[in-house]
């Protein structure tokens, strides 16, 4: 079950160390001393530092590329005069609107998107030490686009604003989250992992009926189209009004997962080891999801339903990072933001003037790696 677990070796050194689990098993099985820890925390740091350039680099040009094409140089200028508050002439007022007021913020909404559903991955799969699951297979994220399509349908917490669609979109995270919940703890009171995927299943397919029902019953044509492509992914509503909110909440889980990811590491070895490292593993599953919840409630209102990101992500970068989840979210957050930057840019582009819904693409994308990573590299999903 636990695809990535250090193993029984990893739980000797860590009572051994008394107390104190080990990051990973390739931390674990290198040579000792100071030189080797260091080589093994730069690579990651020279790895984000890299993915960082790349997505600099990729939502410049994702900016400029479109039907209306703005030579990375143009974009640049008009960006630097944005942030800055410089002058615009008026020939260029058009194009300013165009790379300011619509690509902008829908670029950094899909870098934080994709940010986003990579940790959120890691989180689920750590929740319940298995390499299948992520916020739509635990049903999550079908609970977010209940809550975000009973709000757009029939228009309540209407006082919130622009932010009642993201209000009730958590609402049916958090909701979903709780019911997964309730419905995997075992009779002695703890949670069940494999009991947890089981049922985030179950409620997932039991969502996804309930929200085909609401759009069923929209008031015209007009709105379920609209309803349905949003069920699919997409960013064609991101505005600088969205984009703050998604950014922080994104933010805030990524550096919560990361201050958890030595309890993380330890939760691989095993509930009862874990127990007696010190780590609670009840408690922290239930933090894990009401985390989850949070982020993905947040998500989805802003995005739709875009999948397969939150369960490739985690396992390409453990291929290259290794086992430790502080490593792997350092950098499956930085490697979802670029690869959905360009994702975004395949769906707006590739079809103009339409669209391509993102879970279309990400799934026609997906599908094929997981089978690939789950054939060369069985030892990820549980097995050599």
């Amino acid at each position: 079950m636990a695809g990535w677990s250090v193993g029984r070796a990893g739980a000797a050194t860590a009572e051994k160390a008394g107390g104190h689990a080990p990051a990973s098993a390739a931390e674990d099985t290198g040579p000792p001393g100071a030189g080797s820890s260091v080589r093994q925390n730069a690579a990651p740091l020279l790895l984000c530092a890299a993915l960082l350039l790349a997505l600099a680099l990729s939502v410049l040009l994702a900016i400029g590329l479109g039907p209306a094409a703005v030579p990375p140089g143009e974009t640049a200028r008009l960006l630097w005069a944005a942030v800055t508050g410089g002058s615009v002439s008026a020939d260029t007022g058009p194009t300013y609107q165009i790379v300011w007021e619509i690509r902008t913020p829908r670029v950094l909404l899909a870098a934080f998107v994709g940010a986003g559903l990579s940790a959120v991955g890691v989180a689920m799969q750590s929740m319940v030490r298995n390499a299948l699951a992520d916020p739509y297979v635990l049903g999550v994220s079908s609970g977010a686009g209940v809550g975000a399509v009973s709000v757009s349908l029939v228009g309540g917490l209407a006082g919130l604003g622009i932010y009642a669609m993201s209000a009730g979109a958590f609402v049916g995270a958090l909701a979903a989250a709780l019911l997964v919940y309730a419905a995997s703890v075992a009779r002695g009171g703890g949670l069940a992992p494999l009991r947890l995927v089981l049922t985030g299943v179950s409620l997932s397919f039991a969502l996804q009926a309930v929200m085909g029902v609401l759009i069923y019953f929209a008031p015209n044509s007009e709105a379920t189209a609209t309803l349905l492509y949003w069920t699919m992914g997409g960013f064609g509503a991101a505005s600088w009004g969205t984009l703050p909110l998604v950014a922080a909440v994104v933010v805030l889980g990524c550096a919560l997962l990361h201050r958890w990811s030595r309890s993380m590491d330890v939760m691989a070895l095993g509930d009862e080891t874990a127990a007696s490292l010190g780590v609670h593993p009840d408690r922290q599953r239930q933090r894990l999801l009401l985390l989850a919840g949070l982020v993905t409630g947040v998500m989805v209102a802003a995005s739709g339903a875009i999948s397969f990101v939150g369960l490739v992500m985690p396992h390409v970068v453990r291929l290259v990072v290794g086992a430790s989840h502080r490593r792997v979210l350092l950098v499956a957050p930085l490697a979802g933001a670029v690869l959905m930057v360009w994702v975004d840019l395949l769906a707006r582009t590739v079809v103009a003037p339409r669209e391509l819904p993102l879970g279309v693409i990400t799934a026609l994308v997906g599908v094929p790696v997981f089978m690939v990573l789950m054939r060369r590299r069985a030892y990820v999903f549980g097995g050599r």
